[in-house]
């Protein structure tokens, strides 16, 4: 069962990441601060949940949460700065647009490029251990998800709408004979001519 939140005293925030390791598209980061007293049976960490799953999460999120927001990083910056920064950059910006400051981040993970004014701590798999970073998990997985599917409608031949992005066999296939599209990500050595054939 998930914690409803690290501490009691001051206003949590639950910041989480999607599309870190996928060969296209931006990265996304969700921050959401939740009611203490928020509860579904069914959040929990967005990879241990299926598509339609997280897809009725979503709403029930964005309208029980205190405050949201969703922020993306193309893969233009990705390609400048590494994915690691970019990471970090989506999560500040996803920080920065919340209509309520939190007092506290509570960061999924093991690094973070400190917030200039908001004290955080970082908690190993706390997707799976705290609601806040749990609600982030699911909604910047559902936006993202749904932004490959608006890019798989010009790009069909990646079948983004399948793997959303990530370097599975079809995808690596279709590098192969197709080659990279703007939407790739040039700085992860996917060039055809690294591809290998794999599971």
């Amino acid at each position: 069962m998930l914690l409803p939140f690290y501490q009691n005293k001051l206003i949590e925030a639950g910041i989480d990441e999607a599309g870190r390791g996928c060969y296209a598209g931006p990265v996304f980061a969700a921050a959401v601060i939740l009611p203490k007293d928020f509860y579904h049976p069914l959040l929990n960490d967005s990879k241990l949940l299926n598509e339609k799953e997280r897809d009725l999460l979503q709403p029930i999120i964005e309208k029980e949460s205190i405050v949201f927001s969703v922020a993306q990083v193309d893969q233009f910056v990705i390609d400048q700065v590494n994915i690691l920064q970019a990471s970090f950059k989506a999560m500040h910006l996803a920080i920065e647009t919340l209509h309520h400051i939190p007092e506290l981040l509570l960061i999924d993970g093991n690094r973070f490029k400190k917030h200039l004014t908001i004290p955080h701590v970082c908690i190993i798999k706390g997707d799976g251990k705290y609601a806040s970073i749990a609600a982030a998990s699911v909604l910047a997985k559902t936006y993202r998800d749904a932004w490959m599917l608006q890019l798989h409608q010009q790009f069909p031949q990646y079948r983004w709408d399948k793997n959303k992005g990530y370097g599975t066999k079809v995808h690596r296939e279709a590098i192969a004979f197709h080659g990279l599209c703007l939407h790739h990500r040039k700085s992860f050595n996917i060039l055809p001519g690294t591809i290998i054939a794999g599971k």
